[in-house]
């Protein structure tokens, strides 16, 4: 098989009393996302999206949260792991498309800024790298201003 895609998706809730890291991107807001890592849910997404692109499982059987060596570290380091995990397995990154779901804070101003961080954390291409921003229109957890939710699709290639 030489091409594979896989889909991740991520849902965290807001809490006061720490950061906000979306993308590996530290956004200032007034509250943060509840993770036994950072809680970056971008990240967990994409994580998720090329584990199911090499069919190995997800972030949670690779990360678990009950391993306290996982407690607070970078989610940049959890997708550094699967990219390596990748390579390993013989394939490289094609593309990455991104969906934030966020009533708020506004995103627009920081998808830039977060797709370059995801595309040197993957060592590819800002070109490959797709991050768009949504609100849930009032409904839901995110719609109330409890959570964010994150989309990613992952494309990969098989090396020759």
């Amino acid at each position: 098989m030489k091409s594979r895609i896989g889909i991740g998706y991520d849902i965290h809730r807001l809490v006061e009393g720490r950061k906000l890291f979306l993308g590996g991107v530290e956004i200032p807001f007034i509250k943060g996302l509840l993770g036994h890592s950072d809680g970056d849910a971008l990240l967990h997404s994409i994580c998720d999206a090329l584990l199911g692109a090499l069919s190995a499982g997800d972030i949670g059987s690779h990360f678990p949260d009950t391993d306290p060596k996982y407690q607070g570290v970078s989610s940049a380091i959890l997708l550094e792991k699967v990219v390596e995990l990748v390579k390993m397995r013989k394939f490289s990154i094609n593309n990455i498309d991104t969906v934030v779901i966020a009533q708020e804070p506004i995103l627009a101003p920081f998808k830039e800024k977060i797709a370059q961080n995801v595309a040197q954390i993957l060592n590819i291409s800002k070109d490959c790298v797709s991050v768009k921003a949504k609100t849930n229109e009032g409904l839901g957890e995110v719609g109330e201003k409890l959570a964010i939710a994150c989309y990613a699709v992952a494309a990969l290639e098989a090396e020759e």
